[in-house]
């Protein structure tokens, strides 16, 4: 499994309660562009749109070779693959309170497959988030600590 993008801030913004894997559905140079790694999720997020789940605000760049009369639109909502039934589970799921889907991960998996892994999550409060930047920092130094230690063995 080949990561190409992950949505660090989604890590940080939502507690991640549920994960699944979607494929997604692209037009022409957007594979190249992919393997590029010229892609952004940082503020994308998914909806469920007359029963199909779209992937919205996620920037997959052009690439220079690209046609210019052929030029999919940069910040284009792009379909997911998913099962009627796995659609349903999300779209229940997210219509409580509090609750959203957001992309984690793009990646190709071992059949050389663009996907896509999506979580059901719910908002943190600004204390919340607090703490886990208090968290971070703590892993931060023991692991800094623990650094320095082996080196005086």
């Amino acid at each position: 499994m080949k990561i190409i993008a992950t949505n660090k801030k989604a890590t940080f913004d939502f507690f991640i309660l549920e994960k699944l894997e979607a494929g997604i559905a692209l037009q022409g140079s957007e594979v190249k562009a992919i393997r590029a790694g010229k892609v952004n999720l940082k503020d994308s997020f998914v909806k469920i749109v007359n029963g199909e789940a779209f992937l919205f605000q996620a920037h997959i760049a052009t690439l220079a070779t690209t046609n210019l009369h052929y030029k999919p639109d940069e910040k284009r909502p792009r379909k997911l693959l998913l099962h009627r039934k796995e659609i349903d589970k999300l779209f229940g799921k997210s219509q409580v309170a509090g609750m959203s889907i957001v992309a984690l991960k793009l990646y190709f998996n071992a059949r050389n497959k663009a996907k896509l892994e999506i979580a059901l999550a719910q908002g943190k409060n600004l204390h919340d988030k607090r703490e886990s930047l208090k968290e971070k920092i703590q892993k931060r130094e023991i692991a800094q600590t623990l650094k320095e230690m082996q080196k005086f063995r």
